[in-house]
């Protein structure tokens, strides 16, 4: 059992003078490339990182559910047979899954618990759907639910987007749901259709912190959800992934230069990760590092979610030992970058990424080396 299952099983039995009957850990995510295509039923090819929430719980006789965080040193305190509020801060992702859960018909039952992560929060790694699959799984396993992966991550995704208010697509529940250990998992966010591929031998996933922090419902994304359906409807499609890009510069003139940028990103973008499949199938590492870089500068130019510190971080990157490919990931305005590095210069990667980035920003980077993880999981807890 890890440190962190250990840490949070221990700080149960204090709060609550016994042993929890589950111990649950839901993984956060870096993207390796397909960014901000989700939700225009495209590609993407993320990972479940090591890093995760954990919860360690039991059930409760009542309908309350009781759920202190040892992050946020605060507790959530939700009774499932009154309707909830609607708030600020992290208690309304719980909130919101209690919501979907009920409306899908689960007869919930109470519990209460302890939780826990090490997810840098805000840093585009998927802390809130990390908590989202943590909630749900508790749930699932206090009121004697199969586990359906699939089916909780689409449950998940709607509480995010009717009750936080966020509209996400479906790639972050749905890595924390099924990572694969050691694999990246090439998603089809139409059909959910998803095909584990092997992380080649010889590289190391590197995350890259710039420091710099944004709120999804605060930020632009949902301004940028909307501009790719408006563009859709424009092209006669009711999703960008059904349009080619034949048929974008086909139909160029129907859509302002604005409209025009986020559609080729996000037709171009699917592309590019088709292609990076391909290429970690067949150990082609310059392709894949030259199709990460594309990335970044179609995310930077035309759907313009980048800022100073990410574009910094990845000129680091890409100019350090090592380094065969960055960008950035997540939703953008802040938080990460990814890179792919050669495994026996990470070291070398890792300072001199630190020294550069601190030079140029005046930041100090949290630099994370990562290895693809399994998704969500239940652990026994210790005797």
């Amino acid at each position: 059992m890890s440190k962190m299952a250990i840490q949070v099983q221990l700080a149960f039995e204090e709060r609550f003078g016994s042993a929890p009957e589950h111990v649950i850990r839901a993984p956060g995510r870096v993207n390796l490339i397909g960014e901000h295509t989700d939700y225009s039923g495209g590609f993407v090819l993320p990972v479940a990182l090591e890093h995760a929430v954990w919860i360690a719980l039991r059930p409760r006789p009542d309908q309350r559910v009781v759920l202190h965080s040892l992050d946020f040193a605060e507790t959530a305190e939700l009774d499932l047979s009154e309707p909830q509020k609607q708030e600020k801060g992290w208690q309304e992702y719980l909130k919101g899954i209690t919501k979907v859960l009920q409306e899908a018909g689960w007869k919930l039952t109470g519990w209460e618990g302890v939780m826990m992560g090490d997810i840098p929060q805000g840093a585009g790694l998927s802390s809130s759907a990390a908590l989202e699959m943590a909630c749900l799984r508790a749930f699932a396993e206090v009121s004697g639910k199969s586990w359906q992966p699939k089916i909780a991550a689409k449950m998940a995704q709607q509480a995010e987007t009717e009750w936080v208010g966020i509209s996400c697509g479906i790639m972050d529940q749905l890595i924390s749901a099924c990572g694969v250990a050691g694999h990246a998992l090439f998603i089809d966010c139409r059909n959910l259709e998803m095909k584990p591929v092997k992380l080649p031998e010889g590289i190391r996933i590197m995350i890259l912190d710039t420091m710099t922090r944004r709120g999804l419902v605060d930020s632009l994304y949902n301004e940028r959800h909307s501009q790719c359906l408006q563009a859709a409807e424009i092209l006669g499609k009711s999703i960008l992934r059904e349009v080619s890009l034949t048929e974008l510069q086909a139909q160029s003139s129907k859509l302002s230069p604005l409209l025009y940028r986020r559609a080729g990103h996000v037709i171009s973008e699917n592309q590019r990760v088709k292609h990076a499949v391909g290429a970690m199938r067949s150990n082609d590492l310059k392709l894949l590092g030259q199709l990460m870089q594309q990335s970044h500068a179609s995310l930077r130019d035309n759907f313009e979610v980048s800022n100073l510190a990410l574009n910094t971080i990845v000129e680091c990157a890409l100019s350090a030992p090592g380094c065969l490919g960055a960008r950035m990931t997540g939703a953008g305005f802040g938080g990460c970058a990814v890179a792919i590095v050669k495994t026996e210069l990470e070291m070398k990667f890792h300072n001199s990424v630190k020294d550069c980035y601190r030079k140029k920003s005046s930041l100090n980077p949290k630099i994370i080396s990562c290895n693809p993880a399994n998704g969500v999981t239940r652990l026994a807890p210790l005797a």
